[in-house]
């Protein structure tokens, strides 16, 4: 198949998921076009059947805000019609769906045709798609969408809840994880080599903002350092990090936490850790999360939304109510303190990723969806 991939390109799970989803489908055979204005951060220089295509958005003067998704759909129009995509395959549904709409309405004024896929990642349907400024074009975007996808049971339901797509078939593929990326055993002992090999390592990565909780991180990490002294390794960047920072300071950790900033390779990292922490108000998924199950590190975070379905409390890790810091500490001292807890849970933390979350399993799964639009068409 010829596919087209268009999703939010920076650092984030949506991009991440999208990006490693288009390198798969052309490892298979298929021929891919990220369609975006800023080559994907995973999407290395150079890879058979994968080619990229920049949006510009002109800067013309009567402009004040640039209408980027209308580019975008003037670009996905030309990119189908010259490269003969047989569909577009959309994460977020605003803009993204909503340009590949008009795309395709463009297409069918000429007698040509693409089809429409749009997967759900979160944040635009809970967010910015409940805004009373763009709820009805997000409902529209999603109905006039050929196939809807969500990366979790809990965005499904939010999605017929808030929006009322009962009848539009919204089904669940949740996020993967390539097992061979996230293999301890492959890494050298970078964290061990810098902080010291008897200091357990717990670790946080997301893009610090408010949903996150990072001052929680920081108050997990502080009632832990009471019973088992260790370091706190911090990785992203946003909006909340100098409230990190200061949380840091103020209760007396900041010797201990590193904050080490953006960073496009975490499965290095995450096989020298210890333990992931997680106390985000709301997740849609919990990529994140997923990728510290599959280095072997135990997650401990709250039950909120999708969480539940990567995490397994008592298992795989812990899951306490949202903003419940000693709730989640005491959880991280009990696996810290008890080697063989922590290594049942280390061993179920990578057997479970692999089983329910491995990229072959997922990627199939879209593989399946696709053909649903091409009955006829051999496979």
């Amino acid at each position: 198949m010829k596919i087209g991939i268009t999703c939010y390109p920076t650092y984030g799970g949506s991009g991440a998921v999208a990006t490693e989803l288009g390198i798969a489908l052309a490892d298979r055979g298929h021929e891919v076009h990220f369609i975006t204005y800023r080559q994907p951060f995973r999407l290395p220089a150079f890879l058979p059947r994968v080619f990229f295509h920049e949006v510009d958005v002109g800067r013309y003067p009567l402009f004040e805000y640039p209408p980027y998704d209308l580019a975008l759909a003037v670009r996905m129009h030309e990119v189908v019609r010259t490269h003969g995509l047989e569909l577009l395959h959309c994460h977020y549904a605003i803009p993204h769906a909503t340009s590949a709409w008009i795309a395709r309405e463009m297409l069918r004024e000429t007698g040509e045709d693409v089809h429409l896929i749009t997967t759900l990642h979160g944040t635009d349907i809970t967010i910015v798609g409940q805004d009373p400024s763009f709820f009805p074009i997000t409902k529209f975007s999603i109905e006039k969408s050929d196939r809807i996808t969500a990366v979790s049971n809990y965005l499904r339901d939010e999605t017929v809840r808030s929006f009322g797509c009962a009848g539009h078939g919204v089904e669940v593929i949740h996020n993967f994880i390539d097992p061979a990326v996230y293999d301890r055993e492959k890494y050298p002992p970078l964290l061990r080599d810098q902080f010291g090999p008897n200091r357990p390592v717990l670790m946080h990565v997301s893009n610090f903002r408010a949903v996150k909780r990072v001052r929680d991180v920081i108050r997990i990490f502080a009632l832990v350092t009471k019973h088992v002294p260790g370091v706190l390794v911090m990785v992203g960047d946003g909006p909340d990090r100098a409230a990190a920072e200061e949380e840091a300071r103020a209760l007396g950790v900041e010797n201990s936490v590193s904050f080490l900033g953006k960073l496009e390779v975490v499965a290095p990292l995450l096989a020298g850790a210890d333990l992931f922490l997680l106390p985000s108000q709301s997740e849609s998924f919990g990529l994140s999360a997923l990728e510290a199950l599959a280095s072997g590190v135990p997650v401990v975070g709250t039950n909120a939304g999708g969480l539940r379905e990567v995490v397994t409390d008592g298992e795989t890790g812990a899951l306490c109510g949202v903003g419940d810091v000693e709730g989640m500490a005491s959880a991280a001292v009990e696996l810290l303190k008890d080697p063989d807890r922590w290594s049942r849970a280390s061993r179920a933390a990578i057997d479970d990723a692999r089983t329910r979350f491995s990229r072959d399993a997922i990627v199939t799964k879209y593989e399946s969806l696709y053909r649903t639009l091409f009955p006829g068409k051999a496979a």
